[in-house]
């Protein structure tokens, strides 16, 4: 997600007040938040689904749908989201 430089702290407050509720969310097993280290207005969310339909009842729920309207007129370019497999992790 890139945000506008100007509106970052809007979306650092939004992230800080929603995360427990996100990661509290039926389904979620773990949430974390990153910034680019060189763009310093891009942030991805790092989130593990215990399921797709767990994935897909949050993003049709009214906690998505709160989170998701103070952060989307934060952009400055359009959001990119993926879902993914693991093929491997190592420790």
């Amino acid at each position: 997600m890139s945000f506008e430089p100007s509106r970052i702290d809007e979306f650092l407050s939004n992230f800080e007040a929603n995360k427990n509720k996100i990661r509290n969310f039926e389904g979620c097993d773990f949430l974390e938040l990153y910034r680019d280290q060189n763009n310093t207005n891009i942030f991805f969310t790092y989130s593990y689904w215990n399921s797709e339909a767990s994935l897909e009842n949050y993003r049709h729920s009214d906690l998505f749908k709160s989170v998701w309207a103070k952060t989307k007129i934060l952009f400055n370019a359009k959001p990119e989201a993926w879902s993914v497999n693991k093929l491997a992790s190592l420790e």
